[in-house]
C-alpha cells in the first residue's frame, strides 16, 4: 500500500482496479504527469499521491464532474488528506494539534473517525485528537471537521469543511 498518500477514494467492492485506473486518468487530465494510485488492501478503498494540493484536485474534479459526468464511473467519494502518520495515539494527538491551526478561534469543529483494520477504539482516537484543540465542539453543524482515516498501521488526517469531500453520486447531474 502507498504510504504517503494525499487522496483517498471509495468505490464499490470489487471495482478497486477500475477506480484506480479512473483516478489515475483523471489526475492526468488535470495535469499531474506522474500520479501514484494504489489499492489499500481494504475493499472499496484506494489511495493516491498527487503532486497537486488535494483540495485543489477536489475542485478540479468537481468541475470535470459538472462538464463531463460520464468520466466518473467507479469512484464514489474522493477525500483530501493533509498528513499521513503511523497509527499511534501520541502521533494522532501531535498531528491533530498541528492541523488545528486551520480551525479559526471562533469556529466550531468535530472529529470524525473512519477506521479499518485497527483495534484502537474510536473513542480513544477522538480523545487523543481533541485533547489539545481549544475550540468549541459542534457535532451537528461544525465549521470544520478533523477527519481521521485509519487504515491499519497508517492514519491520514485533514481539517476540512463538509464540502471538501467530493461525493460523486450526490453531485453527479446527468
Amino acid at each position: 500500500m502507498l504510504r504517503d498518500f494525499n487522496l483517498l477514494a471509495t468505490t464499490s467492492r470489487g471495482n478497486e482496479d477500475e477506480a484506480c485506473s479512473e483516478l489515475w486518468y483523471l489526475l492526468g487530465e488535470i495535469g499531474d504527469s506522474a500520479p501514484v494510485v494504489d489499492k489499500t488492501g481494504v475493499a472499496g478503498l484506494i489511495a493516491a499521491k498527487t503532486a497537486f494540493n488535494p483540495f485543489e484536485v477536489i475542485e478540479s474534479f468537481r468541475q470535470i464532474l459538472r462538464e463531463r459526468p460520464y468520466e466518473f464511473r467507479y469512484m464514489l467519494r474522493i477525500i483530501p488528506i493533509e498528513k499521513v502518520i503511523r497509527t499511534d495515539l501520541g502521533e494522532i494527538q501531535r498531528a491533530a494539534t498541528e492541523l488545528s491551526s486551520k480551525i479559526g478561534r471562533n469556529e466550531t469543529f468535530r472529529v470524525t473517525v473512519e477506521k479499518r483494520f485497527t483495534e484502537t477504539s474510536t473513542r480513544d482516537i477522538i480523545e487523543a485528537a481533541a485533547a489539545n484543540i481549544e475550540r468549541k465542539v459542534d457535532l451537528n453543524k461544525p465549521n470544520k471537521i478533523l477527519l481521521i482515516e485509519v487504515i491499519g498501521g497508517l492514519t491520514g488526517l485533514s481539517v476540512i469543511k463538509p464540502e471538501d469531500i467530493l461525493s460523486i453520486a450526490k453531485e453527479k447531474v446527468l
